[in-house]
């Protein structure tokens, strides 16, 4: 058993064909925390609304988060854009579950996150996750791409491997998305005087760190089987989580070059009612 102090998972996508839903499970019956946090799009609303795929192992989840929650742990569930719905529940707990718009989580050592989904700043970057290569139907061909390859590979006994991560690192249009989708979240930290900001949405896990901030973000269970953890001294840590669990990266602890070499990137279209409507969301 694997214990931390805090957990961070999000875009499960429960509902879909594409939630990697046994390795979840795997990961939630392997891990203890005090906290844990399930930043948004943990249900698909979305694709349930054109097919409902729910079966035994997506049930599974959902009695397992239930039975955390009715634990000594602590469930906060901040909604996405998938499960937007659930919004209409912030400020509620639900079989011990906490629904909020957003959290402020405190470190062990001091710091102070922003936790959201992240879907706010879509407005900003201009530009869907679901659109990073050519549009939602190329997106979804890519994902069922990746459930066919990983299909075959676990025939040749050949552990999970993401074929749709591959390849959205390899086109400038998702980078360069990334890159800004990170740059507002620091933005927004920042200019609320917090030391970072936690989220998922994008389906890209990572850190960024600049001068007076960290982006965290814990990825995804449908591509990369990603969570951010806090160990309990209050350093923070990506996983990988498949047939073979990973740590993947730890929190930098010096900037990014791009923050040393001149002067800060800034995002242009980030404006100062946006950062007040962000920070002024209720917790």
């Amino acid at each position: 058993m694997h214990r931390y102090r805090s957990v961070f998972i999000s875009d499960v996508h429960l509902g879909s064909a594409d939630c990697q839903a046994d390795y979840l499970l795997d990961f939630l019956d392997n891990v203890e925390c005090d906290t844990l946090y399930l930043v948004g799009d943990i249900i698909d609303l979305i694709a349930m609304q054109r097919r409902v795929h729910f079966p035994e192992s997506h049930q599974a989840i959902v009695r397992k988060l239930m039975a955390i929650a009715a634990s000594d742990t602590r469930v906060i569930y901040i909604p996405g854009n998938h499960d937007e719905f659930m919004r209409h529940f912030c400020g509620q707990t639900l079989s011990g579950i906490e629904l909020r718009q957003k959290a402020i989580h405190t470190t062990a050592d001091g710091r102070r996150f922003v936790v959201c989904h992240g879907d706010q700043f879509d407005q900003v970057v201009r530009c869907s996750p679901l659109m990073l290569l050519v549009g939602d139907r190329a997106h979804g061909l890519l994902l069922r791409l990746n459930r066919w390859f990983n299909a075959w590979r676990r025939m040749r006994n050949k552990p999970y491997w993401s074929l749709a991560a591959w390849v959205k690192t390899r086109i400038g249009k998702a980078r360069s998305f990334i890159r800004r989708f990170e740059m507002a979240a620091l933005t927004v930290a920042e200019r609320g005087n917090y030391d970072g900001f936690i989220c998922g949405h994008i389906h890209s896990a990572g850190f960024l760190r600049s001068q007076d901030g960290l982006y965290c973000n814990d990825g995804d269970w449908v591509e990369h089987c990603t969570a951010l953890v806090e160990s309990e001294a209050g350093r923070l840590e990506i996983l990988h989580w498949s047939e073979q669990p990973s740590l993947v990266e730890r929190e930098p602890d010096a900037p990014a070059p791009e923050f040393v070499r001149g002067p800060r990137p800034v995002v242009d279209t980030l404006s100062q009612a946006f950062i007040e409507q962000v920070n002024a969301e209720p917790k």
